[in-house]
């Protein structure tokens, strides 16, 4: 058995895994192969209504992988490392856990870490209702543990939220905007 996972190339957060039997020595499926034209992700907003948050199979990769029985249950906890000429580690890396610090703003989307980065830290977020998607990206600045990414949101609304920021953990969440 192998493990097949299929991640967020800016920032290495496996978005899914599979456990495929054959020989290992298969080519890869390309992203689109495996998840067509988008990855979609869905939270229950509540009263039976669902946000759906796409990943664009043009911003995903695919990496044959050591078994990693916590990827098929967790993927958003762990990650995939590449080398100094783009290939995927054999692997997986548990992502740093951290608090579900996410302030959803009428002007923006506040990420918060429990410790201050080394680096600037890339961040990608998806923020949906039911109707609209928003694609927010950033950067966490060196040395800080705050980011707040720019989006008009309306007071009260729900939306569902997903927060990759790169070394880690990702949060698949419901926010309220205050």
């Amino acid at each position: 058995m192998a493990l097949t996972v299929v991640y967020a190339a800016d920032t290495g957060h496996v978005v899914g895994a599979l456990a495929l039997t054959g020989t290992a020595t298969a080519a890869l499926p390309e992203a689109a192969d495996l998840v067509g034209s988008a990855l979609p992700l869905r939270v229950a907003l509540g009263d039976g209504r669902i946000a759906t948050l796409p990943l664009s199979a043009r911003e995903l990769a695919v990496a044959a992988v050591d078994d990693e029985p916590g990827a098929l249950a967790e993927p958003l906890a762990f990650g995939v490392e590449v080398t100094t000429d783009g290939k995927p580690k054999p692997a997986l890396v548990r992502l740093a856990s951290w608090p579900d610090d996410i302030a959803l703003a009428t002007d923006g989307l506040t990420l918060t870490v429990k410790v201050a980065v080394a680096r600037p830290t890339p961040v990608v977020a998806l923020v949906s209702d039911e109707q609209n998607t928003h694609v927010l990206a950033g950067e966490i600045p060196a040395q800080q543990t705050q980011v707040k990414l720019p989006v008009t949101l309306v007071a009260g609304d729900v939306h569902g939220v997903l927060v990759l920021a790169a070394g880690w953990a990702g949060h698949l969440t419901v926010e309220k905007v205050t």
